[in-house]
């Protein structure tokens, strides 16, 4: 049970990761927790405990779905020890009741009869925010409910997020879901007209005070929406402004949305240049003496690669490897003669083979990119191949995702393209942008 001097943490971490497919994926039929994302270096719940533990919080509690989903997260994290925190599991028993987020967020609120204050997150986003600017203002609007709120322009907004209507006491009055432009200038004259100004949207992190939202939960609509459908943002949070329940609104630095392949992309690039102080604080200080902001790992830089025989760091002072800013290389990676490296996550055990570009893009642990391959705005998953000849040159672009132990034959080009993991792909030109080839099937009708 928690106390009233202390924050929890809830981590809403039961979601199927459909989105972001085939990066949630570990084979066609089997689905990776969006907890276990793979993140620059580490797995993506991993940077949610720490970003957490940073700012005080040490009883951490997590909803899970079904067996896979919360075995793969227990494996990872055991019950918090060697990340000095506690750490709780949501009950299978109450898998059927945890429709939605906010269903499953009341429902373990009895389960763990939590009466104090928590920090409720999904594992699916990265955020920069202080736990003390959001706990002063929900004690000072006395809010039942405050939500993290991220500053966007209209020109974002428009069609893609929600925006939430805030009166001068600071309080919410009301939810917009997703204007377009033509709705956000008649609904926001003044804002709509200024390419500067900015509203508020829900950046889905809620801190909340357990006693009083259980207390809410027991009203007989609220407890049967509960146990059908119940998110946060669509349904929970209007049924409370509509009733008149304190519902404060708190402006954080940033959100990074990891739900979808180009948010995953965007998301990376924008850690690995900066743009998100508290990861900054949380990785790992880039190389003092590099020109650029860049991370190489110390046993990459004596890897040597098979066909110069030379050591990462050989080639790099003789200038035949480039690697330009916001670059990470993790360990025992093997860098080729003639690569060039930019905005470029590289996971454990890769190899990069010669002649290759990267610019903007992840590759994942144990993965292959082949010689003189071009990889722009791509995703290629842990232990993918993409085969590569110097007269046969393999390109990905346009957020391209290649999912785990994928093949891709020389000469292939995608743009746009997802691949599922572990098919065979042989070359390939033509396939429309946004394809997914899921299975042999998809392939043959582009063969």
């Amino acid at each position: 049970m928690s106390t009233d001097r202390e924050t929890v943490g809830i981590i809403l971490a039961g979601g199927r990761g459909e989105r972001a497919k085939p990066i949630t994926l570990e084979s066609a039929d089997y689905i990776r927790s969006k907890a276990l994302i793979p993140f620059v270096g580490r797995r993506l719940i991993e940077w949610v405990l720490e970003a957490c533990r940073e700012q005080g919080i040490r009883r951490f509690y997590v909803v899970t779905h079904g067996l896979e989903n919360r075995n793969q997260i227990k494996l990872l994290l055991g019950y918090g020890e060697r990340y000095g925190v506690e750490i709780r599991y949501s009950r299978s028993r109450f898998d059927r009741y945890n429709v939605g987020s906010a269903g499953a967020t009341l429902h373990n609120l009895e389960q763990w009869d939590l009466q104090g204050q928590a920090l409720v997150l999904p594992v699916d986003s990265l955020f920069d925010f202080d736990l003390k600017a959001l706990t002063a203002t929900h004690a000072e609007r006395g809010a039942l409910v405050t939500v993290a709120a991220v500053e966007r322009t209209a020109d974002e907004i428009a069609a893609k997020y929600g925006v939430m209507r805030t009166g001068r006491d600071g309080l919410v009055q009301g939810f917009v879901e997703k204007p377009d432009a033509g709705e956000l200038r008649e609904l926001f004259p003044l804002t709509a007209g200024d390419a500067r100004a900015t509203l508020p949207t829900n950046a889905g992190m809620y801190l909340v005070d357990c006693g009083r939202l259980r207390l809410l939960a027991r009203d007989p609509e609220l407890f049967r929406q509960s146990h059908q459908r119940l998110d946060w943002g669509g349904d929970l949070l209007p049924w409370l402004v509509g009733r008149g329940h304190p519902v404060a609104a708190h402006a954080i630095g940033r959100l990074g949305d990891l739900g979808n392949v180009p948010d995953y992309l965007d998301t990376v690039q924008l850690v690995l240049n900066g743009a998100y102080e508290q990861m900054n604080r949380l990785m790992a200080d880039p190389d003092e003496d590099a020109p650029v902001r860049r991370w190489i790992h110390a046993s990459s830089l004596q890897t040597k690669d098979d066909v110069t025989g030379t050591t990462l760091a050989q080639k790099i002072e003789e200038g035949s490897v480039l690697i330009g800013p916001g670059v990470r290389i993790g360990r025992d990676v093997e860098i080729g003669s003639g690569v060039r490296l930019e905005h470029a996550d590289i996971g454990d055990g890769a190899e990069v083979r010669e002649g290759s570009t990267l610019v903007r893009s992840t590759v994942g642990e144990s993965a292959v990119i082949g010689a003189y391959a071009e990889v722009s705005d791509s995703y290629v998953g842990p232990m993918a191949e993409v085969h590569s000849e110097r007269d046969r040159p393999a390109r990905l672009e346009d957020h391209a995702a290649i999912g785990d132990g994928a093949v891709l034959s020389p000469g292939t080009r995608f743009s746009g393209i997802c691949v599922y993991p572990r098919l065979r792909v042989p070359a390939l030109t033509g396939v429309p942008a946004r394809t997914e080839l899921r299975n042999s099937d998809d392939i043959l009708r582009w063969a």
